[in-house]
């Protein structure tokens, strides 16, 4: 495999370019010959043509107010008989026509034409108008402005269209994410929906015969019939998000009851106990705290072996603390594997900046704490 070069930062490029032009033009300037009278002025004539290369540093952030320099500075040296070429007026009309502004552009260039040998006669009256013209010209052709010009717009052309290529790669892969989405939302329906339907069907039958004869209805059996209907909804909800692109079910916080209620009715005392002042949460936040509860107690269900739980939800500021804890059977010496669930309760909390432990309790039983940051969830 090939090595990838690295790319030059573009702040390195600029500088390096505005330090060569300016010390280009310097050369020139110095090596050019001048009137006497006018040898008073050197050190600002100087100045100008080192300003007109160094101030293309700038030419990205800002290629007009640099077009405009550079055309004020070429006139001042000119105008004090320093018959250097206009390099930087140049390389500002290539940045300028690039960046999209190519009528200013125009505009300054017609400009330039029109008052460089003005500026030259200004500052020399005894000159002939031919010499101002043909002075003027050996600073500044117009096929250099139309080759920079061309040049610029070129460049200009080929990032609109990559950029334009860009932009059809990401909408190609967002057309081929939401088919994927579509695919596993009827994968989903083909081989659960099926299932849970037969599941809460029958203990739905079950729990209704169990009735009409008079006899007690176990608690498990209603519970499956109650945790049948609720994973039918869940299961619905989530097809409807994948079909949707992303669109979020209602579960949340106050959702959490009802998660409680249920527990109860599968034979464990669990409690609820809500501290501080609830308050409004993100929407990301409120269903990452209903599914670490959720996924919480259904641990507890399948594999604690627990008589009782605890639901520990506090209001605080800047945060919103999670706790469950049960009197299972796991303890420090021998922790439980952790499974898919508790992976998925952590990708969630870390996905908030939050944090997350989960771990046996020294005094036996399991505990959850989840902390997760309100300010700055989306």
């Amino acid at each position: 495999m090939g090595t990838r070069r690295a790319r030059v930062p573009a702040g390195v490029t600029d500088g390096a370019i505005a330090a060569g032009v300016a010390v280009t033009l310097l050369i020139a300037g110095l090596s050019v010959d001048r009137p006497a009278h006018y040898a008073e002025y050197a050190g600002l004539a100087y100045a100008l043509l080192a300003i007109s290369g160094l101030v293309l540093f700038f030419r990205r952030r800002n290629p007009i107010a640099v077009l405009v320099l550079t055309g004020l500075c070429a006139l001042g040296y000119q105008a004090l008989q320093v018959d250097v070429a206009a390099v930087a007026f140049l390389f500002a009309v290539y940045a300028a026509v690039r960046a999209g502004h190519r009528l200013v552009t125009v505009v300054a260039a017609v400009l330039m034409l029109i008052t460089l040998p003005i500026a030259v006669l200004l500052t020399s009256p005894e000159m002939p108008v031919r010499a101002a013209l043909a002075h003027s010209r050996g600073a500044l052709e117009i096929a250099w402005i139309v080759a920079a010009f061309a040049a610029g717009e070129a460049l200009r052309q080929a990032e609109a269209r990559a950029d334009e290529a860009e932009r059809t790669r990401e909408e190609a892969a967002l057309r081929r994410a939401n088919q994927e989405r579509l695919h596993i939302a009827r994968e989903l329906h083909d081989s659960l929906t099926h299932q849970i339907s037969v599941i809460t069907v029958q203990a739905t039958v079950a729990v209704h015969l169990a009735r009409k004869r008079g006899e007690a209805v176990p608690d498990a059996l209603v519970a499956i019939e109650q945790a049948g209907r609720e994973a039918a909804r869940e299961l619905r909800a989530t097809l409807e998000a994948l079909r949707d692109d992303g669109k979020v079910s209602a579960h949340g916080l106050d959702q959490v009851p009802e998660l409680v209620e249920r527990a109860r009715t599968g034979g464990l005392l669990a409690t609820l106990t809500v501290e501080g002042q609830p308050q409004s949460l993100p929407v990301a936040v409120d269903r990452t705290a209903y599914r670490i509860v959720q996924e919480s107690l259904t641990n507890v269900a399948r594999h604690a072996g627990a008589a009782t739980a605890s639901v520990r939800i506090g209001y605080r500021p800047g945060a919103l603390a999670i706790q469950v804890d049960d009197d299972g059977s796991a303890v420090p010496a021998a922790p439980p594997t952790p499974g898919v669930g508790l992976l998925g309760m952590r990708e969630r909390v870390s996905a908030l900046g939050g944090r997350l432990r989960a771990e046996p309790r020294v005094e036996g039983g399991f505990t959850v704490e989840a902390e997760l940051p309100v300010d700055h969830a989306a």
